[in-house]
């Protein structure tokens, strides 16, 4: 008898430890990301924000229908919740260089990869944030140098390779104002700082808040970005809710093929003490309904509550 009880707890955790194991990261997922707090570092994307002046206005419209649906619709129609059950949006995007971006390297350069050729493992990264914002206050058009990095790293340790490295200027508390955006010069990343995060410490890619990497006449910074095989973020928000160490960052993007650009959307994933972001809620499904229904805005040229 006393052999058999022995037995069972054996087998019992022979069991649990396998059935842990068949879980895979899951148990990472509670242990860590369950409890994080998750901060958003994406702009919205409205007919009005900011675009380089090469690029024409994009246009939002209620989608139409496109084919005669017999008594549910006519061709032209609007959709509409009374008369058919759900709305749609149609999308005109002049560029794919709007709001928040990921720059695949094609984008400058033929032969690098396009926004659908990015790899999978471009998903999730340790997140580095290297401030500037207070020298940026006192000269607007600063760029960053490789002593900021190497002061950057004087107190907070190299930075990991493969990592993704956004620059935080506070660029973005002035968006989306379209005259701030075009004043130049803007806070860059120079092209020294760049040769050193991809040549000394490999890391993924950087980001920045304004729409180009720097104010100079040729873009050298993006120009040897792109033709060297590197992606870059730019537009990207909310880099003071995030500290500088100590965070992932989720990366997402639509998968256009032969895609020169994307609209992208990132989000810092941080220690569960950290003052700013959300958790994962019992809210996140179903999500809660709001008292103010969407609806269109002719003059806004969208949806809106």
């Amino acid at each position: 008898m006393e052999n058999t009880f022995y037995v069972s707890v054996l087998l019992i955790g022979l069991s649990s430890t396998a059935s842990a194991q068949d879980q895979g990261l899951w148990g990472s997922y509670e242990d860590t990301f369950k409890g994080a707090k998750y901060v958003d570092l994406t702009h919205d994307i409205t007919p009005t924000i900011p675009v380089w002046a090469g690029f024409g206005n994009s246009t939002f419209a209620p989608a139409e229908a496109g084919a005669d649906l017999g008594d549910y619709a006519s061709k032209g129609d609007i959709y509409t919740y009374n008369k058919h059950g759900f709305v749609a949006t149609g999308y005109l995007l002049q560029t794919d260089q709007l709001g928040t971006q990921l720059d695949p390297p094609a984008h400058w350069a033929p032969e690098y990869p396009t926004i659908d050729e990015l790899p999978a493992t471009y998903t999730l990264r340790p997140l580095v944030v290297i401030p500037m914002q207070d020298k940026v206050a006192e000269d607007f058009g600063y760029a960053l140098q490789v002593s900021d990095i190497e002061a950057f790293e004087a107190k907070h340790g190299t930075i990991p390779e493969g990592s993704v490295v956004f620059v935080r200027s506070d660029w973005s508390k002035g968006w989306p104002d379209k005259e701030f955006a075009a004043r130049t010069p803007f806070p860059g990343v120079g092209l020294d700082a760049l040769k050193f995060l991809h040549e000394q410490r490999h890391i993924l890619f950087h980001g920045h808040e304004p729409l180009d990497t720097d104010a100079t006449p040729d873009l050298e910074g993006e120009y040897w970005l792109m033709h060297n095989g590197y992606a870059q973020a730019e537009g990207v928000a909310n880099l003071d809710k995030v500290p500088p160490i100590g965070c992932l960052v989720s990366i997402g993007y639509p998968k256009f093929r032969g895609g020169v650009g994307g609209y992208a959307r990132y989000v810092a994933i941080c220690p569960a003490d950290w003052e700013f972001g959300i958790s994962v809620s019992a809210a996140d499904a179903p999500l809660p309904k709001s008292d103010k229904l969407l609806h269109w805005d002719e003059e806004k040229g969208m949806r809106v509550r």
